[in-house]
């Protein structure tokens, strides 16, 4: 997940992930944005699967959420392919 002033985004190739982020953040009284497929990766040699990013704006200035990415964060996901 990266976070960005109030808004996050979020990446998995499961969709019911998605799902769940975007449950959670609705119970903080934040909003999704967007939830798209941006590109299928190889898992292995033989299996590709779909890669879902989701947008979602959450004004968190002093909840617990945003203390959580500052420690366990990162500015880009485990999917970027920057090294």
């Amino acid at each position: 997940m990266i976070c960005s002033g109030h808004f996050f985004i979020f990446e998995t190739v499961e969709y019911t992930t998605v799902e769940r982020f975007s449950e959670c953040v609705e119970s903080l009284g934040g909003s999704v944005i967007s939830v798209k497929p941006i590109k299928k990766i190889w898992i292995g040699s033989h299996r590709q699967v779909i890669l879902y990013q989701a947008k979602a704006s959450l004004h968190t200035p002093h909840h617990d959420l945003k203390q959580y990415w500052i420690k366990y964060g990162s500015f880009r996901t485990r999917f970027d392919e920057r090294s």
